[in-house]
């Protein structure tokens, strides 16, 4: 029993407590606006009720204890077992093509399955942690040679994988992340920059043939709708944006504050869109308290690959860093109309268990790292 507590002790004495402070205020933060949100009367036109708070307090607390026992196995020990995981969570997602549902009638793609108790899982959100590990260990495993044309083809050929699965399962937003985070691991694993100039002329040349064979008609309308006011339709593609951007300004510099009976409407201000919600009901101050929590969490993890015992989990940080960055991006781009509408979720803040659940696993991946950051930690 002494063992074990001198263990416990000297686990808090190592764990990365910052980064734990910021999530669990992100978390708060939340849970606070999604109660605030169904006990208000936006619930009844967004069709949700207490259940989504419970779900967002579950997953939470569910999430930061699983990122607190993940954080004790050594990510070395995770990393290696790639061949068990990665299997199941491609699978999981082929399973969505056969037997996938939508969650809300407004989202397209079958990218849910159906579980008990009338609860759901997105496998693409379980795949980013699995496609992390293994292409980290992939890097960890070449790093001497990345820049060898065989070596670089088959880590082309991983990061190629996940994307192109996910965007013919029609979730091109949850794509976009995985080539962010791809990208990311490759740089930072010390891609040559030869390759990145050669690779300019060759992303030019592909953007056109993206935008006619690859976009839908309503991706096209939705990009030039942000960007040229001629194609701005206030009914249509700029609907959303628009009321986001009218509920942002209506909160001024302090908010309206929490658990008002009345918000200004935004389609899915409670999911995709929380970001306006955050700065209707608490201000610009607000807003600008999340926004140094989200990058407090980003910081953390640049910080735990810099001290990182070595490569393998440096690349596991940055992985988890460019997931969680850019969601944050892009999330808060489409909500502020600077980018397109992608439906993209905002991380630990917006409604739906998978979403934070898996985020948390990624949160502990960073603590295993920082945990692990010495030899023998709880050894010695």
């Amino acid at each position: 029993m002494k063992k074990l507590r001198e263990m416990i002790k000297k686990y808090f004495a190592a764990v990365d407590k910052w980064l734990l402070f910021f999530c669990i205020s992100i978390s708060t933060i939340g849970i606070l606006c999604q109660y605030s949100l169904v006990n208000s009367k936006q619930a009844a036109i967004l069709d949700i009720g207490n259940r989504v708070a419970l779900v967002q307090v579950l997953a939470s607390v569910m999430g930061i204890s699983a990122a607190i026992i993940l954080s004790n196995f050594d990510y070395h020990f995770m990393a290696k077992l790639w061949k068990l995981y990665m299997p199941v969570s491609v699978f999981l997602v082929i399973l969505t093509f056969f037997i996938g549902m939508q969650v809300d009638e407004s989202i397209d793609d079958k990218a849910w399955l159906r579980l008990p108790f009338g609860l759901t899982f997105q496998p693409s959100e379980l795949l980013k942690i699995c496609f992390i590990l293994s292409f980290a260990y992939h890097l960890s495993r070449v790093r001497e040679e990345i820049n060898k044309p065989l070596n670089l083809v088959l880590l082309c050929i991983h990061g190629a994988f996940p994307v192109i699965l996910i965007h013919f399962q029609g979730d091109d937003g949850t794509a976009l992340i995985f080539g962010f985070i791809f990208l990311t691991m490759l740089f930072a694993a010390g891609l040559s920059w030869k390759y990145i100039v050669a690779a300019i002329p060759v992303v030019a040349a592909a953007v056109p043939v993206v935008w006619q064979y690859f976009l839908t008609d309503d991706q096209r309308t939705r990009f030039l709708a942000v960007y040229f006011t001629e194609y701005a339709d206030p009914l249509g593609a700029d609907y959303q944006q628009r009321l986001s951007r009218i509920s942002i300004g209506l909160g001024q510099l302090q908010g309206e504050g929490l658990f008002q009976e009345d918000y200004w409407y935004v389609p899915k201000m409670h999911n995709d869109f929380v970001f306006s919600f955050i700065c209707q009901a608490l201000g610009f101050v607000g807003a600008l308290v999340v926004l140094s929590l989200l990058f407090g969490i980003c910081f953390r993890a640049i910080y735990d690959a810099k001290i990182a015992l070595d490569p393998l989990g440096a690349y596991i940080c940055y992985g988890v860093f460019a997931m969680f960055f850019f969601q944050c991006i892009i999330n808060i781009g489409m909500c502020i109309s600077v980018l397109p509408v992608i439906g993209i979720t905002l991380p630990l803040l917006s409604a739906g268990g998978t979403s934070i659940a898996i985020t948390y696993l990624g949160i502990g991946l960073l603590l295993s790292v920082h945990v692990h950051r010495r030899r023998n930690l709880f050894y010695e």
